[in-house]
């Protein structure tokens, strides 16, 4: 099937763009409700962060280190390279003996506008700490160190965990590693090309990992708990993830991936007993228009958000450089269970 349309651009009351999509929703590996084509393959890109994780914790090398649940919810962030973010991935990697130059992820401005005006006005550069993925790049240099690996090369495809957490990602997609297409990411760490339903389908089991070895469970239990403790750490101030996961006081965990992915975990409850897994992939990578007023559509769908919830950013209000607002963009999806 062909993507749908998932969101109206509108200037005043003409619509002057559109955006389709695709959407799985999962419970107990199959598949409840669905828009476009769910076997739509595509990269995970940073939701596919906790599955970098997991194998860090199964390996003893998290608790080795003493590694806290703050510094848990870091590794599968895409942080916004506030003062806490920095200083809590350049702890990490004290505490692995490791320094800023021994990551591979790259240099980048803050994602919060702050954090980056402060740096141009101080006349400093960022670091590879700044970057939105050091938190994880900072567990698998711990990773390799732990497990006596090389870590000059610890995000080269064919390194030791990088296998290992290949492993992990086809465990929890259902995917067999093979047919796994791996891609690099902005961050030079390998990535995964999935289809849209697989990717649920790992968010559903992240949340109720029953069945899994009791290594890999107790894994994703610290791993939801520390990013429902401190979604602040997961994003930043005013990021998707962290609004989503404020908002929905415990009951959901939120991750965007780049180029128009978000994955979402809706924890067991009365409604879903052993929880559900979203995936959504936005087709023209759009992440700052679609994505943030689908997501928070889907999560009031579905009973996890409140229609009083997050209406600054669902509708997403278009504005005039002078900050009048002067249009709106709204999502079109209707889920049916």
């Amino acid at each position: 099937m062909p993507s749908e349309l998932i969101a109206k651009v509108f200037r005043g009351e003409t619509v002057e763009s559109q955006h389709f999509g695709h959407l799985a929703i999962v419970e107990n590996g199959a598949v409840v409700a669905s828009i476009g084509d769910p076997n739509t393959v595509t990269y995970f890109r940073s939701a596919a962060k906790a599955f970098q994780a997991i194998p860090f914790v199964t390996s003893g090398a998290a608790d080795a280190f003493g590694f806290s649940e703050r510094e848990f919810a870091l590794a599968v962030a895409s942080h916004s390279g506030e003062p806490e973010h920095v200083a809590l991935a350049a702890a990490m990697l004290e505490k692995a003996g490791l320094a800023e130059s021994d990551l591979r992820c790259g240099p980048h401005l803050p994602f919060d506008s702050n954090s980056a005006n402060a740096l141009i006005s101080a006349g400093r550069e960022p670091t590879q700490l700044h970057n939105n993925c050091s938190g994880k790049h900072a567990a698998m240099l711990a990773f390799a160190k732990h497990i006596g690996a090389t870590t000059e090369d610890y995000d080269a495809v064919d390194h030791r965990i990088q296998k290992r957490i290949l492993r992990c990602v086809s465990e929890f997609t259902g995917v067999a590693e093979n047919e796994i297409a791996i891609g690099i990411d902005g961050c030079s760490a390998p990535n995964f090309a999935l289809p849209v339903v697989a990717m649920a389908r790992s968010f559903a089991k992240l949340v109720s990992p029953v069945g899994l070895h009791e290594l890999t469970r107790m894994a994703c239990e610290r791993i939801v708990k520390a990013m429902i403790a401190h979604p602040d750490l997961v994003g930043g101030r005013d990021r998707l993830d962290t609004r989503i996961m404020l908002a929905a006081n415990g009951k959901v965990i939120s991750k965007v991936g780049a180029d128009g992915v978000w994955l979402c975990g809706i924890l067991p409850c009365d409604r879903w007993p052993n929880g559900l897994g979203i995936a959504l992939k936005v087709e023209d990578g759009d992440d700052f228009k679609a994505r943030p007023a689908v997501s928070i559509d889907i999560l009031r769908q579905l009973g996890m958000l409140g229609n009083e919830d997050l209406t600054d950013i669902s509708p997403l209000p278009v504005k005039s450089r002078r900050g009048a607002v002067v249009g709106m963009i709204r999502s079109t999806l209707v889920i049916k269970l």
